[in-house]
């Protein structure tokens, strides 16, 4: 898979509390990040799979979702995991 465990423990190391911290929202947000960034290049390559189109789609809808607790609850964390993972231009 091209997701590996240890690739994980270092998306939530840096992004996260800790390794260990997978729950925490700017953890999750990397991760989707990750994960949206991936099966963006497999739809250039293929883009008549529309299965892996409806997952990216539900992908960015998740992140979208957290992104806006994020900003609700706490609006300098919100700042912050957008500027580190360059989302805004």
């Amino acid at each position: 898979m091209y997701l590996s465990t240890e690739k994980k423990k270092e998306i939530f190391g840096s992004f996260g509390k800790s390794e260990a911290d997978t729950g925490s929202a700017e953890g999750q947000i990397a991760l989707f990040t990750h994960r949206i960034s991936h099966l963006t290049g497999h739809l250039k390559k293929n883009r008549k799979d529309f299965s892996t189109q409806l997952s990216l789609t539900k992908l960015v809808g998740k992140r979208r979702a957290l992104l806006n607790y994020l900003m609700k609850k706490d609006i300098l964390r919100y700042r912050a995991i957008v500027k580190k993972l360059e989302l805004r231009k």
